[in-house]
């Protein structure tokens, strides 16, 4: 494992503990080197899932576009990066258990949304309106009504 502040690659594990769910394992690492400490996480590689957009084109399921689309919603929110996180796996996991090799764009959105609601509704509101396409703030109004219902 390369040093993310040195480049070097001579490391020690101080720390290993399994996720909350067990799909991962987290592992806090010390560089040899420098000294500087950091961390990685372990998954299981899964056979690659395929998201079908909404022109009809395919490409490859990225954790990553969706960690950044949670981070984008949830900028200065008191959401941390380790809930974020946990919330990715949450989302990929339903998807992995209700999808077999591709899964619809709007199929993300709405579980995304889903856990979004629960986690915290500004963050809710700001990723639905780039999902949902909102106009104007009609789309706002109503959206936000509709999770005054809910409550």
């Amino acid at each position: 494992m390369l040093c993310p502040y040195c480049r070097e690659n001579d490391d020690k594990v101080v720390n290993s503990r399994p996720s909350t769910n067990g799909r991962t394992i987290k592992r806090r690492r010390e560089c040899l080197a420098c000294g500087r400490r950091y961390t990685t996480y372990e998954r299981v590689e899964e056979a690659a899932m395929r998201v079908i957009k909404k022109d009809g084109n395919r490409e490859v399921f990225s954790r990553a576009k969706l960690l950044e689309g949670l981070n984008r919603a949830c900028h200065k929110r008191p959401v941390s990066a380790d809930i974020l996180a946990q919330t990715a796996d949450d989302v990929e996991q339903q998807l992995n258990k209700e999808y077999e090799n591709e899964v619809p764009a709007s199929a993300i959105g709405e579980v995304v949304m889903q856990r979004l609601k629960e986690l915290d509704q500004v963050a809710f509101i700001r990723f639905a309106s780039v999902y949902r396409e909102f106009k104007d703030i009609s789309d706002f109004l109503e959206e936000a009504d509709m999770m005054l219902e809910d409550a």
